[in-house]
């Protein structure tokens, strides 16, 4: 390197440094180029540096030769070679992955940013109300109670054998527990024959035994062990979009917890079905609103619930699906390729009808790994804001679009300013498909808005 090349390296090297001390946009755009890209076939690879056009041409961008048509530019293969900031930007043409580094004069290296290459993934947008129906693993402990024997003596015989509400009851006596009314008549039974039952019980992702001798109640005339037990819950929620390769579905955006335990629900088995808005509650500050739906009986749209975790349902639908809205399945976008600015919800309000509201994008959450709060939605939509004052239950998992890409799905609501909410990125969302994939192939809050779920059954026993 020449004295003159050092000074002027040195020379643009103290000028950055002097941008990046006022931290002016200039220096913001630099360090804010991210470190890792994940595009789709057919996307442009860009970095957006808000320098001078002096400065900019002062730099390069460098390919290293590792990642053969990989990325294109102007239909050249560019692994292993450079070009400059207005010579246009490459595009990904096949999966795989690039290492792309930014170069001062051709020579120092001053930025590095690895870039994965996806396969595109098209998928049919959702928007439609439905009716989900989960069934949970066992029973779910609900709440506690006094047993009050034939004498007047009180007992809880279930705390005292250390069963917490939120536990879930796997087994009694070695069998498997499927329903509420199993459970009641084993116990039933078991203090008939003046016997000890053995529980298998779940909490937190671990085991324990309980054995507990039944209480023959005043009151109900059968044996009980103080507990309210649920297995089963049903409500209304947005489902988000359908693959058309795999059958697989979405919907929600989010977990579905048992409103009374605040737990997760794990599925044992479920469904969604067809639903039809009759009503809307409109929200308001600290009162969120709700979709009023019916559910509808239709061999045509139906699918399984496979899996309920923090990113919404997952499952596969029995027959194709289709959107009046778009036609068409449409590509996803990416977490690095999803922009602040406006959008659009799909979701109903009257019958089945799917219709299209302004939305913006406000915020985008940094990631390092899968979160359900990836981004910060406002309605901005004047009709939507009349009608239903923002977001409101039931619009869970109503689908994000932005520059005809689905982003991701709406989950919450602020309940403080119902006009806001979070959504979950359309990424993370279908990873959860593929693992379901993989599962099948194995085997052969307040700020919380959940479903509508008004016909849950509970027993005391």
């Amino acid at each position: 390197m020449t004295n003159e090349m050092r000074r002027k390296t040195l020379g643009v090297i103290m000028a950055l440094l002097i941008i990046a001390g006022t931290f002016n946009p200039q220096a913001k755009s630099f360090f804010s180029l991210p470190t890792q890209q994940r595009v789709s076939v057919g996307d442009r690879i860009r970095l957006n540096l808000e320098f001078p056009e002096q400065m900019l041409r002062q730099l390069s961008v460098y390919v290293e030769p590792n990642s053969k048509k990989v990325l294109l530019l102007n239909g050249i293969d560019i692994s292993g070679r450079a070009f400059n900031f207005f010579d246009g930007w490459p595009v990904a043409t096949s999966p795989g992955k690039a290492i792309i580094q930014i170069r001062l004069f051709g020579i120092l290296p001053i930025k590095n940013v690895s870039v994965e290459v996806l396969p595109q993934t098209k998928i049919v947008p959702g928007g439609q109300s439905v009716g989900v129906l989960l069934h949970s693993e066992g029973v779910i402990v609900v709440g506690q109670s006094i047993v009050q024997d034939k004498e007047g003596r009180k007992y809880n015989p279930a705390k005292e054998a250390g069963i917490l509400v939120g536990d879930v009851i796997l087994r009694v006596n070695g069998s498997v527990v499927t329903s509420d009314e199993q459970v009641a008549s084993t116990i039933d039974q078991a203090g008939r024959s003046d016997k000890d039952l053995k529980f298998l019980i779940k909490r937190k992702g671990k085991t324990f035994t309980a054995s507990i001798r039944p209480v023959l109640c005043r009151e109900t005339g059968r044996y009980r062990i103080g507990l309210y037990i649920r297995d089963s819950a049903a409500g209304v929620g947005t489902l988000s979009f359908y693959n058309p390769q795999t059958g697989k579905f979405g919907a929600l955006g989010h977990v579905i917890t048992d409103s009374d335990t605040n737990q997760p629900i794990d599925v044992s088995d479920g469904k969604i079905v067809r639903a039809s808005i009759q009503g809307i509650q409109a929200g308001q500050k600290g009162q969120p609103g709700e979709k009023i739906g019916m559910f509808l009986n239709d061999q045509r749209f139906f699918g399984n619930i496979e899996k309920n975790t923090k990113f919404g349902i997952y499952g596969t639908l029995r027959y194709p699906l289709k959107n009046p809205v778009y036609s068409e399945p449409i590509s996803i976008a990416l977490a690095d390729q999803v922009k602040t600015g406006p959008a659009e919800m799909l979701t109903v309000l009257d019958g089945e009808k799917i219709e299209k509201f302004q939305v913006e994008i406000k915020k985008i959450m940094p990631q390092s790994a899968p979160d359900s709060k990836g981004l910060i939605v406002e309605v901005t939509d004047p009709r939507l804001l009349k009608r239903t004052g923002g977001i409101i239950q039931g619009m869970s998992g109503s689908p994000l679009i932005q520059k005809g890409k689905i982003i991701g799905a709406v989950t919450h609501v602020f309940i403080n300013d119902p006009t806001r909410g979070y959504g979950c990125l359309i990424e993370w969302m279908l990873l959860e498909t593929e693992q379901v994939e993989k599962n099948q192939q194995k085997v052969g809050i307040r700020e919380s808005m959940l479903p509508n779920f008004p016909f849950q059954k509970i027993d005391n026993f």
